[in-house]
């Protein structure tokens, strides 16, 4: 990696940039530090912009199949097994049932992100209409959002294309973000840091979120009839989650998206509870790292049951 430095009058803009080959092209990422820096201001900004190098660097390595190989007989009939073992039936919710997931599903996934919301209100909000107080009009905003969002999918017939995504983040977001509906532009990148600063995750580059969506979407058209629903649909979450195509708002498309996929098959939607956020964190880190699907799939079976046996829904 090497600095580029470039005049403006008396200004002086700092980038750190490197190439690498990628097939037979030469690739280039710079990332810019700011202007007129001092060297120990420099030189903290230069080892976290060679952390985000390094991370986009492997994003550039992302494959078009998630799964880097064809499943075998015997990988699906352990999926399929796993199913079996918990006891999930396709199963079609009364109006009830609907509104008691649609509520715990609108306060975990919200919850997941930091929303202040909490899910007696959510059903205040949701049920009468009515706003607590010391709340941000952005958690409320997002509260109907996302209710509204899985109404949505649970009439579209699409299972996942480009303008379905939008369109999802456009109704869970259109009142809270100025950008909903819309990916990445050029140039804006994100990377996810724990609480500790350390990251995580680097979305794709921004150049390269549409091409890749377009290589998701191709991968599911061609094993939809050959996959298991639950398998397909922790591969669409995890690699959607891993391109990052959006500023903000990633977790809660990747989850609807999930559950979408579940519905057009007639399984029943699934939640991912707020108390299992750090294990939903750490399946994520391993199929993004490893291309590891097994812990996703666990979490999945395993909040099914959760759900069955804590909430209202799915019971008699």
């Amino acid at each position: 990696m090497h600095m580029e430095i470039r005049k403006q009058g008396k200004k002086k803009k700092y980038y750190l940039s490197h190439s690498f080959r990628e097939g037979k092209k030469v690739k280039k990422i710079r990332r810019y530090l700011g202007i007129n820096l001092q060297k120990k201001q420099l030189d903290k900004l230069k080892e976290r912009a060679e952390q985000i190098i390094e991370q986009q660097i492997e994003s550039y390595k992302l494959i078009s199949d998630p799964l880097k190989q064809e499943l075998t007989k015997n990988d699906l009939n352990i999926i399929k097994n796993l199913e079996i073992k918990a006891d999930i039936k396709i199963k079609h919710l009364s109006k009830k049932e609907w509104l008691q997931f649609t509520e715990l599903f609108t306060y975990s996934t919200n919850a997941i992100e930091g929303s202040e919301v909490n899910q007696k209100e959510v059903k205040e909000i949701l049920e009468e209409n009515k706003w607590p107080q010391d709340v941000k009009r952005a958690d409320i905003s997002e509260t109907y959002g996302v209710a509204e969002a899985v109404k949505h999918i649970r009439k579209t017939k699409e299972h996942i294309s480009i303008p379905l995504i939008k369109k999802l983040h456009f109704i869970v977001f259109r009142n809270s973000k100025n950008f909903a509906g819309k990916f990445r532009k050029k140039g804006e990148e994100v990377a996810v840091r724990d609480s500790l600063g350390n990251i995580l995750h680097v979305g794709a580059p921004s150049n390269r979120i549409r091409g890749l969506l377009e290589e998701l979407i191709e991968w599911y058209n061609k094993h939809k009839n050959k996959y298991p629903p639950i398998l397909l649909s922790a591969v669409i979450h995890n690699q959607f989650e891993t391109i990052h195509p959006f500023l903000d708002g990633n977790g809660r498309i990747g989850r609807l998206l999930l559950n979408n996929i579940l519905l057009k098959y007639n399984f029943p939607p699934v939640n991912i509870y707020f108390k299992n956020r750090r294990e939903y964190y750490g399946v994520l880190q391993e199929y993004q790292k490893k291309r590891n699907i097994r812990p996703t799939l666990n979490l999945i079976l395993k909040e099914y049951k959760i759900l069955k046996r804590e909430s209202g829904v799915y019971k008699k």
